[in-house]
């Protein structure tokens, strides 16, 4: 007894004194960062820095207040008060992300992202030569060609939808809709068979109860405290004490249901590829054989491929199917619902665009809609305004690899001054330096798209404040799928255009049919854990939601 106990003390000694070690490391980096030179806000706490300020940001607007203070680059304070960069400016967010194996992930993000489902060898996850690898053999699902053929299963889920909808409406009293739980459903529907030729069926059923569970096991895992909690700042730096996270076994649950249904679907779709290979095996549903154009069929292929650099192993090929079974289908639903929250607070709007939608289908005939609703002006302004206030994504992290570098500014203005009142052209970074990108508050700043930044007027689109255009979004000049040109490492949205799609189709099938409207006295607020959910602020025990009011058209 007495060598056990002498065992179990020696090892908490050792954990410790690697704990202290860590910290001690991370505190003199932090010390000779050439970020304390930067202009920025005051340090409002020696442990957690600035960032019980920066928890409900989203709300109070803290990003676009420090940026007029302090200008488009400056230095807060991070964990144990480290200096930090946010920057604004567009040449330097270009020089990072365009940069993007460079200016990886910090690993805490990353060790974040692989717990809440996305693996550690997922898209999301991995960096260097690995990521270049997986992104190269992923393309071609995410192909205009390979959209085409899966977006006969956005039109049968939007219809569903819709259909689901106008009968709750036909009720004698009005029933409120909780639209974030409903359009959750759907896009995982959808990310199953476009992704992976997989039924979850929890949209319009509720008997597939396992099925329904990990849907809502995604609302847990993607849900946030409305409280700040320092204990959640020290398990990003300290991996031992997760174990205590929040809900830990909702999320420990749902990765092993993505787990099971990865590997069974693996097994099947190799053992058909296989088959069809050796010309065994027929086509299976409609005119899509086997190895057809989703996800899954591009990943089984990679696995036979002879040449190793067109190969993911096992355990990459089940991170790819959890990455986009768990992030996939969030941002997507969040996206619809943040459009939808835009046309019921904006009734004027939801009305014009009704009419514009409903002038798709006369004298169009059913093969040619499609392209109508994609070609479609003032669906394609509602959408990019829509991205523009509510990215489903808010920020992105970054840590400087390099020894020592340094991030061109846009020097229009002649430049910016340092705490010592000296003119830079530049900002320093050395290794190990963290870096924000604030995704959200370049999209609704005033800087860059005029004085009703806030507003959402969808025909701003017609002719966009001349700033905007310096911004380097991949998506009309939004960051809200980051950034279009790259020099070493592509991190943008490989999904974005599948996300357009689905957007595009749901608006359409749902706004022709359905007028949506929400009680005036509702206060929706934006709460984040990666992704950014509606949440009433009157209500913080219902947990996320979008609550509205559906009558049929």
């Amino acid at each position: 007894m007495a060598s056990i106990t002498l065992f179990v003390c020696a090892a908490c000694a050792a954990g410790l004194l690697y704990m202290l070690r860590g910290l001690a490391s991370l505190v003199l980096r932090q010390y000779r960062s050439p970020l304390h030179k930067l202009p920025g806000p005051s340090c409002t706490s020696r442990i957690v820095g600035n960032l019980k300020e920066m928890h409900n940001q989203e709300n109070t607007g803290l990003f676009e207040q420090w940026r007029l203070q302090h200008g488009s680059s400056f230095a807060y304070s991070g964990f144990l008060g480290g200096p930090r960069l946010m920057t604004f400016d567009p040449v330097a967010v270009a020089h990072i992300l365009g940069n993007a194996y460079d200016y990886p992930k910090p690993s805490f993000i990353r060790d974040g992202l692989a717990a809440m489902g996305a693996g550690d060898q997922g898209l999301l996850t991995t960096e260097g030569e690995v990521h270049k690898k997986q992104r190269k053999i992923l393309s071609p699902a995410f192909s205009p060609t390979s959209l085409r053929s899966l977006s006969p299963i956005f039109w049968d889920k939007a219809r569903q939808l819709r259909d689901i909808w106008a009968e709750l409406s036909d009720s004698p009293k009005p029933q409120r809709i909780d639209a974030l739980s409903y359009l959750s459903r759907a896009m995982l529907d959808i990310i199953g068979l476009a992704g992976f030729g997989y039924r979850f069926d929890v949209l319009g059923s509720d008997d597939a109860v396992g099925h329904t569970e990990l849907a809502k096991a995604f609302g847990v895992i993607f849900s946030t405290s409305k409280s700040f909690k320092i204990m959640a700042i020290l398990q990003e730096w300290f991996p031992v004490l997760r174990i205590f996270r929040r809900n830990s076994g909702t999320m420990a649950t749902a990765k092993a249901n993505m787990r099971r249904i990865g590997l069974q679907l693996i097994d099947e779709r190799q053992q058909a590829a296989a088959d069809e290979m050796s010309g065994k095996a027929a086509s299976i549903v409609g005119e899509k054989t086997v190895l057809g154009k989703d996800i899954l069929s591009v990943l089984i292929r990679s696995s036979l491929a002879k040449a190793p650099t067109q190969q993911m192993n096992r355990e990459e090929i089940l991170c790819q199917i959890s990455t986009f079974m768990a992030a996939g289908h969030e941002t997507t639903a969040n996206a619809v619902t943040w459009c939808l929250y835009a046309l019921v607070t904006n009734p004027d709007t939801q009305r014009k665009l009704r009419t514009e939608l409903q002038k798709l289908g006369v004298g169009v005939g059913a093969d040619r809609i499609e392209d109508a609703v994609m070609q479609c002006e003032y669906l394609d302004w509602v959408v990019k305004e829509t991205l523009r206030l509510h990215s489903p994504v808010t920020t992105t992290m970054r840590v400087c690899q390099r020894d020592e570098d340094e991030i061109p500014v846009d020097v229009t203005d002649g430049g910016y001054l340092d705490r010592s009142g000296v003119v830079r052209h530049s900002i320093r970074v050395k290794k190990g330096d963290i870096i924000t990108i604030p995704i959200q508050a370049i999209n609704k700043s005033v800087a860059f798209w005029g004085d009703d930044a806030n507003s959402f007027r969808p025909e701003r689109w017609a002719k966009p404040f001349w700033r905007s255009k310096s911004i380097p979004g991949l998506y009309s000049n939004v960051m809200t799928f980051l950034n279009g040109n790259t020099t070493n490492g592509n991190r943008s949205c490989i999904g974005y255009q599948f996300a357009l799609f689905e957007l595009k189709i749901f608006l359409y099938v749902l706004v022709t049919d359905l007028e949506f409207s929400i009680d005036p006295t509702t206060i929706i607020e934006k709460q984040v854990n990666v992704i950014t959910r509606p949440f009433v602020k009157s209500e913080p025990a219902l947990g996320n939601q979008l609550p509205i009011y559906i009558k049929r058209v």
